[in-house]
């Protein structure tokens, strides 16, 4: 009888560690999430083992791991690596026939990438020089809505007033929503209108048309951003089972094709 074959992925972003770990057949077995912190290697150490835990494996299970993210260079017991452009698409286009625009929202940058129909990354953008239509941005808004990051999706949702934000700057939009609060404005509203600028800052990266496929851990928490990209950019926008782990199964996939000649070790062949 043939020893089932495991293969994990580590996606060790500035704000979260995701771990996935695949059978064979590309089936999630086990899936997990941590804050990273500024320890980088136990952050990603923490995942794994979590995703192992899910999984009801060992480490010794495991005939590859492979890691991708901001910190997947510390990631120390990884065999190989992608950078994060790699894994979020092929975990996006997985199961899926293109072309598409893969858009993933994290918590640090926004990703915007085009595929082509057979799969292949033909484009990309990133906005890694301001925290605007990121997670960053979200968690700023909280603070100043006096709210926790996993309220703010219900409090957007009693909105009556359609508003706008004037800046993607985060430090200018927290003052711009202190001034709004002094005039009297809801905050749910506010939160409607946070959620509005990240989809704006989003819809600024690119030209957008046919399918678009969601990922991050933005979209996986806040379903209005997602509604929001629908009605705004006005395309077909799909959401994996899984959006936070697009990265993690991604480069979990590397790591099982890996073994059959498929794929090189070397970040970036």
């Amino acid at each position: 009888m043939t020893e089932p074959r495991f293969f994990a992925g580590v996606d060790c972003g500035s704000w979260n560690a995701k771990a996935v770990v695949l059978d064979d057949e590309a089936r999630i077995a086990g899936a997990a999430v941590v804050r990273t912190g500024a320890e980088l290697l136990p952050a990603a150490e923490r995942a794994l083992a979590g995703a192992l835990k899910q999984a009801e494996i060992g480490r010794d299970s495991l005939r590859a791991v492979w890691s991708t993210g901001f910190g997947r260079h510390a990631i120390a017991f990884a065999d190989g690596s992608r950078t994060e452009l790699d894994a979020h698409a092929r975990g996006a286009v997985f199961g899926r026939s293109g072309p598409l625009t893969v858009v993933d929202i994290g918590g640090q940058d926004a990703k915007v990438i085009r595929m082509d129909a057979q799969g292949r990354r033909v484009s990309h953008r990133m906005n890694r020089k301001c925290a605007a239509g990121t997670g960053s941005f979200l968690e700023e808004i909280s603070l100043r809505l006096d709210v926790r990051i996993e309220d703010l999706p219900a409090l957007a949702t009693g909105f009556t007033e359609e508003l706008d934000l004037g800046s993607f700057c985060t430090v200018f939009t927290g003052t711009e929503i202190l001034s709004a609060i002094r005039q009297g404005k809801r905050p749910a509203d506010l939160a409607r209108a946070a959620y509005k600028s990240v989809v704006k800052r989003v819809a600024e990266m690119e030209s957008y048309g046919g399918t678009v496929v969601a990922t991050g851990g933005v979209v996986a928490h806040h379903p209005m951003v997602v509604d929001l990209m629908r009605s705004m950019l006005g395309v077909e926008v799909q959401v994996p089972d899984r959006p936070q782990f697009a990265g993690a199964f991604g480069v979990a996939l590397w790591a099982r094709s890996s073994l059959d000649g498929a794929a090189s070790a070397r970040e970036g062949t």
